[in-house]
């Protein structure tokens, strides 16, 4: 079977590093699917999730805060400053940041950063795909 090195890396720690068959990710201009003898591409990468089809065929799925896809002949590397496995990711804390990024939105104060609060939202919002879409895989 043709594989291809996957390596997922945050800001702290490496996340994920294996062969996998498929990868899919949350390019900036859309969901990119990567096989392996992919074309070389460098590309900015949205907040979302990101899906690794291992050797037999076995999903796993991460959730990153956007960075670099970067595809080579025998590589792929996903840098993102925040990364997790999908598993891991804390629904109540999600909420509460999401409704707190709401909020500063809908405040008329002007010490509130927009800019930081809309990141924060959109954040959220991928966390909370990539959650529901790890359960509806898995039948949760």
């Amino acid at each position: 079977m043709n594989t291809i090195q996957v390596d997922i890396v945050s800001a702290e720690k490496e996340i994920f590093s294996g062969e996998a068959q498929m990868v899919f990710a949350p390019a900036i201009m859309g969901e990119v699917g990567i096989a392996p003898g992919h074309t070389p591409l460098v590309t900015k990468m949205s907040p979302g999730e990101v899906r690794v089809m291992d050797v037999d065929g076995n999903e796993s799925a991460f959730y990153v805060s956007g960075g670099l896809l970067e595809v080579q002949p025998r590589i792929i590397t996903v840098l993102s400053d925040t990364a997790e496995r999908a598993e891991d990711l804390d629904e109540t804390a999600i909420i509460k940041a999401k409704e707190e990024a709401e909020k500063a939105l809908h405040e008329k104060d002007s010490k509130i950063d927009y800019a930081k609060a809309q990141i924060a939202l959109a954040e959220a919002a991928a966390q909370l795909q990539t959650l529901q879409r790890l359960r509806k895989r898995s039948g949760r």
